[in-house]
């Protein structure tokens, strides 16, 4: 500890002065690397939901025409096949407005 004390005492007051200011830069450094972290964390998830939601639309539309062409002119089977896709719009619809940020303010 002594050490220290007579380093510390042999510096002049500029060097001190300068050494606060590199701790000081070097915390700022570590605080945005933290935020970085955080936000590139963020963006990893909001790219593997964007990623589950494409591929579930796509397998919505493969369903989609292969349900069209099973159906085929049969009234019945079409009437279902309206109905269901009214429900999945509904419940579409609502998914997404319930997941839709609020536009920022301007």
């Amino acid at each position: 500890m002594d050490s220290i004390e007579t380093l510390l005492r042999a510096l002049s007051a500029q060097q001190i002065q300068q050494h606060r200011e590199t701790m000081r830069l070097l915390y700022r450094i570590l605080g945005k690397e933290s935020n970085m972290a955080t936000d590139l964390d963020s963006l990893t998830a909001e790219v593997t939901n964007n990623t589950s939601v494409e591929q579930s639309a796509i397998t919505l539309i493969g369903n989609l025409a292969a349900a069209i062409t099973a159906a085929g002119t049969d009234p019945v089977a079409l009437a279902a096949l309206v109905s269901q896709l009214q429900t999945n719009d509904k419940a579409l619809a609502a998914a997404v407005t319930a997941n839709t940020p609020a536009a920022p303010a301007q």
